[in-house]
């Protein structure tokens, strides 16, 4: 009933997590390789190892999360090392998605020609939105710079890539990244990143909840539903067939899920929830959105993607 196709890929359901929760270390990838998600990603990887931001530095919250990381990650190696092993050993199973996000275009740019010249034959996400590292811009609020590195690119890189993108908020904005990706061979864009360099404020203790950058940080969960489905269905509305959509932010249910597949989402990924309760949300999510279908009579996913009416 859930099976999708992505990346001409078949996976047995649209969830997967979101970058950044529940897949730091090796354990963490088994224990979401073993939970029902349909596929699952590498946490964003830099060239070297990082520590990250000063704890604290996430927080659950009553509608969603903050956080700023600081893209915390045990480098480069440890993740490729770890998706090549893995697809020697599974090679009947969809294939594993590779994030990455330099500190750097030239970062970037060297971590992408590792990932061409190696045997890696899955789903490659480039993070061009991560809000919380002090002194780095989100590359992807920049437009010429993401289409300058874009082309660089798509000079040596035949493998398949995606883009995360942080929240649009202004149609013209979707307008002008829309025809900038749509010049390029990409598998697909995720949207949405968290909302960057929200506040969340402890009235008690008249304090931030968290230690980086004076307590501004990412905001998740159900406070971003509606930016998130609305930046899925404008790049759905814009982007050429060929480029698909994964769907992020605020999937908490299976009500959730259906909405940003009526938008236009093919993958789901899951990130506040997760953190929450463990890789059994998906069995919990799976159930949710098949219960929906069910009482809609849709017999698959295909019935009411992107099939969002307009009044």
């Amino acid at each position: 009933m859930l099976n999708t196709t992505f990346a001409n890929a078949k996976f047995a359901n649209p969830f997967m997590n979101a970058s950044g929760v529940h897949c730091m270390t090796i354990e963490d990838l088994e224990e979401l390789k073993a939970s029902q998600a349909g596929a699952y990603i590498t946490k964003s990887s830099t060239l070297e190892k990082r520590e990250g931001n000063p704890l604290p530095r996430y927080v659950d919250l009553e509608l969603g999360s903050i956080n700023s990381m600081g893209l915390p990650n045990l480098g480069f190696d440890y993740y490729l090392d770890y998706v090549l092993k893995n697809q020697k050993e599974n090679a009947q199973e969809g294939p594993i998605f590779f994030s990455i996000a330099g500190m750097s275009a030239a970062e970037n740019i060297a971590m992408l020609k590792k990932i061409q010249e190696s045997d890696f034959s899955g789903i490659t996400e480039l993070n061009l939105s991560c809000p919380n590292v002090p002194g780095k811009p989100q590359l992807a609020y920049d437009f010429e710079a993401t289409e300058k590195l874009l082309k660089e690119v798509f000079t040596f890189f035949t493998k398949p890539l995606g883009v995360k993108l942080p929240p649009y908020f202004d149609l013209v904005h979707f307008d002008i990244m829309a025809e900038i990706l749509n010049q390029f061979p990409l598998t697909y864009v995720n949207s949405v990143n968290s909302i960057g360099n929200g506040l969340f404020i402890d009235p008690e203790a008249e304090s931030v909840v968290i230690k980086p950058k004076d307590g501004f940080g990412g905001i998740g969960g159900a406070y971003i539903k509606p930016t998130a489905l609305a930046n899925v269905r404008a790049f759905y509305t814009r982007l050429k067939p060929e480029i698909q959509i994964i769907g992020t932010g605020g999937i908490e249910t299976g009500q959730d899920a259906f909405e940003h597949l009526l938008c236009g989402a093919t993958m789901l990924q899951i990130g506040t929830v997760l953190h929450k309760e463990g890789p059994a949300i998906f069995d919990r999510i799976i159930k949710e959105l098949e219960e929906i279908m069910n009482q809609k009579g849709y017999q698959s996913i295909a019935d009411f993607h992107g099939k969002l009416k307009s009044l």
